[in-house]
């Protein structure tokens, strides 16, 4: 009974292996987001404190050149000749640390300040210093190792945006203006600092940012300034001890920062490694977003430490459920004995051996009384099964009864469909007789009046009227066919089964005539198509009565004028040989909704002025013939009805 102690065991580990599991999995996966929740919230602290030094720089920078603009030892200079004002300003440019330092008098401030805010907004006597872009002519005209210093080449990344740029030649600067008013002298003292391979700069971010042991360390963290996409400034390594100056930002960095002028926080690749990264948007005096700034630590180990965490985690988890499974085991191997029994009494039972039973079990548990229950519940079972076995022998008596009751009733019900068909063929009568009883006195009337004047006037002289005697005549042999006809059809033979083969175009001829007078009075044209068709087997005047039904129905369908169309050709159906009748009509024809239940008894798409079983007789009449009918609508308009019976066998039997 290994299946036993198999289920118990799963039963019983199932919280430990499914519950367990899951809980491990959605505690490391809000760990995780926390922890990586805790990564970016530090990087952007760290971005944040970058951030902070370089508006201090720019602030610094200002405020130390708007000393300078306004000291007395400034003024002294500025009359002194032009030797010495030159060895100030490369004193004073050393002391404050700025790449270029020059002094504009009004008028050629004024025109600088046409391009550069930063000039224009000093010579309104505002002083500021912001982040511009100089081109390398610019910096060139300041001093020349600027604008060699600025260029720095292209070097191909992964994951860049595409370029054909080989070089970036344009400089970031530091650039601050101060207003100069001393001594009446007005102008403008302008001055800057380069960013382009500035390593001091970069390396005091660094140092100022990654400070502790947690994300920075040896290499770890990383600091850089961005020309557009470009590490113009940057302690990321692009080897062991060279730096990745002309290294690109990914394009998806590019379009978030540079574009879209979003702060970028997340898991970004650098160079050649992922870090934990936050790049800044930097804009320059004109409002245009210019280049960025970032700062960054490697991903590598935070990921080692969450999957230490993982695996550590995992491998306790499989320690307890090895240690799990036997101690259960041993804890449950008092109840498999008394369930090995229940299971192998279960399986005599099943069998059909009812009388199996468990017997005493020691355990005086739920399991023993569970198996005390089940053999109570086998004897109510084989007791049940005795009393099953009664009254199934009662239920045969009684559906034998009942099968006869059926048979006897099916009968009465053929009986009322006969009485049925019988009906609607003396409505068809009905419909037929009153054109009849038209059709027969004119000719009576037409008969008796030129026989009264022949008798009359003419006596045994008839020569002079050998026409009225013709037309006598004539009127005379229709009424003989009418009556012929109408008596032919109203033959009660559907109540004698009498089928014989019958030739369906005299058939189909002799039921137009007995119409022609809704056909006349209805104006309808009627088109014939008969082609020479075999006989078939089946009653004449059942027949009669679906044709003349299905011909009734299209003329009230079209409901004054129209076309009515029969045809009359040989068709094979399943492979078996047969005649097909079409009735076609130009009436509205039958909404498709009412197709499929135009068969059924008593439904009819004339309320009030039919029974609803003519079409109803003629399909069970047709089936009876072991022919088959169906309906359509005609593409051009009207209904399409297509009657198809087999062929008759040369012996007379039906095939």
């Amino acid at each position: 009974m290994t299946s036993v102690r198999l289920r118990l065991l799963i039963l019983a580990l199932t919280p430990l292996i499914v519950l367990m599991p899951l809980l491990l999995i959605l505690g490391m996966s809000r760990w995780t987001a926390d922890y990586d929740k805790v990564l970016i919230a530090n990087v952007e602290s760290e971005l944040k404190i970058a951030s902070q030094y370089l508006s201090r720089l720019l602030g610094q920078t200002g405020n130390e050149l708007d000393a300078v603009a306004r000291s007395v030892e400034f003024s002294r200079w500025l009359n002194r000749p032009g030797a010495d004002q030159v060895a100030f300003f490369t004193d004073t440019r050393e002391r404050l640390g700025l790449d270029f330092l020059e002094f504009l008098p009004m008028e050629t401030a004024v025109e600088a300040g046409q391009n550069w805010p930063v000039i224009a907004q000093a010579t309104r006597g505002i002083s500021g210093a912001e982040i511009d872009v100089f081109s390398n002519a610019r910096l060139a005209t300041l001093e020349d190792a600027l604008a060699v210093r600025a260029k720095v080449p292209l070097i191909d990344t992964p994951a860049a945006e595409p370029t054909n740029r080989e070089i970036e030649d344009r400089g970031m600067v530091v650039h601050a203006a101060s207003p100069v008013n001393l001594s009446g002298t007005q102008g403008v003292l302008v001055g800057g600092m380069l960013l382009n391979r500035n390593l001091d700069f970069i390396d005091t971010i660094n140092d100022l940012v990654y400070l502790n042991a947690v994300t920075g360390g040896h290499r770890q963290g990383t600091a850089t300034l961005f020309l557009d996409d470009l590490r113009i400034s940057t302690n990321v390594r692009l080897f062991e001890d060279v730096r990745a100056l002309g290294t690109r930002v990914s394009a998806e960095v590019r379009e978030a920062v540079l574009i879209d002028g979003r702060t970028w926080l997340d898991r970004a690749f650098v160079v050649n490694d992922w870090y934990i990264s936050g790049y800044q948007p930097i804009t320059d005096s004109f409002g245009e977003r210019v280049g960025m700034l970032y700062v960054g630590f490697l991903e590598a180990p935070f990921a080692q430490a969450k999957r230490e965490a993982f695996w550590w985690m995992l491998a306790a988890f499989f320690a307890v459920l090895a240690l799990s499974a036997p101690v259960f085991l041993w804890l449950a191997r008092g109840i498999f004995s008394p369930l090995e029994r229940m299971t192998k009494v279960m399986h005599r039972v099943g069998k059909g051996e009812l009388s199996a039973r468990i017997g005493p079990v020691p355990a005086r548990d739920e399991i023993g009384a569970v198996a005390h229950h089940l053999d109570w519940l086998l004897e109510q079972v084989q007791e049940r099964d005795r009393q099953l076995r009664s009254w199934n022998d009662e239920l045969n008596q009684r559906v034998d009864q009942r099968t006869a009751e059926l048979r006897e009733a099916n009968e009465k019900l053929e009986q009322t469909f006969r009485q049925l068909v019988m009906s609607e063929k003396l409505a068809s009568i009905g419909e037929i007789t009153a054109g009849v009883a038209h059709e027969i006195n004119n000719p009576v009337a037409v008969i008796m009046g030129n026989v009264d004047v022949i008798r009359q006037i003419l006596g045994h002289d008839a020569e002079p009227v050998a026409t009225e005697l013709a037309l006598i005549d004539r009127q005379v042999s229709r009424i003989e066919v009418i009556v012929g006809k109408l008596l032919k059809f109203a033959a009660p033979s559907e109540f004698s089964d009498c089928e014989h083969n019958i030739a369906l175009r005299p058939l189909v001829q002799d039921c137009l005539v007995l119409v022609d007078h809704l056909i006349s009075r209805g104006g309808i044209e009627v088109h014939c198509d008969f082609e020479e068709v075999p006989p078939v087997r089946a009653d004449s005047g059942e027949i009669q009565q679906v044709v003349v039904n299905l011909v009734v129905n299209a003329v009230q369908a079209m409901q004054g004028a129209g076309r009515l169309e029969l045809y009359l050709a040989p068709a094979d159906r399943d492979g078996v040989a047969g005649v097909a009748l079409s009735v076609h009509d130009s009436g509205p024809g039958v909404p498709e909704a009412l197709l499929p239940s135009l068969f059924d008894p008593f439904f009819t798409t004339k309320p009030g002025e039919g029974t609803g079983l003519g079409l109803s007789i003629s399909h069970t009449l047709i089936q009876r013939a072991g022919g088959i009918i169906t309906v359509r609508n005609r593409a051009e308009g009207g209904a399409a009805f297509n009657v198809w019976l087999p062929q008759a066998s040369e012996d007379g039997v039906q095939p």
